[in-house]
């Protein structure tokens, strides 16, 4: 044990969860996984979204090193991320109703597609509406979020619904209502957030899942290497060229 306690509660923290997230969401990780793969060898194309800080998840499994090539980023402008000013209108946005069926709509995600939607509370319009469009579009969708919010919030869609509501399969990171693992004397809120550490470790179990489960069917996984390394540039072109139809992020 170090002598930065609060560090180490934290570490605690994350890891416990991780524990919990490995033992209790694996029948959901495995179908998770086995859904993403049929829409590889189907053909067929991957998406994640998320907004605010959940979008970080979704950026995590997109274009990198050890990732599926074809895991496409579904953006919709000013909430990716802090990634406008100022950044309270990125909270404003995931509130407003009819932005998820535009983004969808001029989006190239087609029936049979894969969408991972990401969201922490799973509360807000925006996280909400897409996975009910998307189903509607005939995608199949998969959330993410902390199943802890269904019961001690209310929802901010006019539904009344959460994001688990409208999935085809919910993985649950544990997250506590409030994302803040410690509290410590003179310090007045709750702090040390652990959804990034937990959500991003689901969304690479899942592909890490998927790439297993095309590889036990006999289906090379279209992964990217990373471009540090000896080759990778020339890997990376070669799958991109072989799965350019079912590639957005390409340049």
């Amino acid at each position: 044990m170090s002598e930065n306690k609060l560090a180490d509660q934290f570490f605690d923290a994350a890891i416990g969860l991780l524990h919990r997230v490995r033992d209790e969401e694996a029948a959901g990780i495995a179908a998770a996984g086995a859904a993403m793969a049929d829409t590889v060898a189907a053909g067929g194309r991957l998406f994640a979204f998320g907004a605010g800080h959940s979008s970080l998840a979704a950026q995590d499994v997109v274009y990198r090193a050890g990732g599926l090539a074809l895991m496409n980023l579904l953006a919709v402008p000013g909430v990716v991320g802090v990634d406008v000013m100022p950044a309270t209108l990125g909270s404003a946005l995931e509130r407003v109703d009819g932005l998820a069926g535009a983004v969808l709509d001029s989006s190239p995600a087609k029936p049979g597609d894969v969408l991972v939607v990401v969201s922490l509370s799973g509360r807000n319009a925006l996280p909400v509406e897409m996975a009910m469009n998307a189903r509607a579009l005939g995608l199949k969708v998969i959330g993410v979020t902390s199943v802890a919010y269904a019961t001690d919030t209310r929802s901010r869609h006019k539904s009344g619904t959460f994001l688990k509501d409208h999935c085809d399969i919910v993985l649950d990171s544990k997250i506590a209502v409030g994302d803040a693992e410690l509290t410590a004397d003179g310090v007045e809120a709750p702090f040390a957030p652990a959804s990034t550490v937990v959500t991003s470790a689901l969304m690479q179990a899942v592909v890490a899942t998927a790439a297993g489960e095309l590889a036990r069917r006999g289906i090379e996984p279209p992964m990217l290497r990373s471009g540090n390394v000896d080759g990778g540039h020339e890997w990376n072109g070669r799958v991109m060229s072989e799965y350019g139809d079912r590639i957005f992020f390409r340049h």
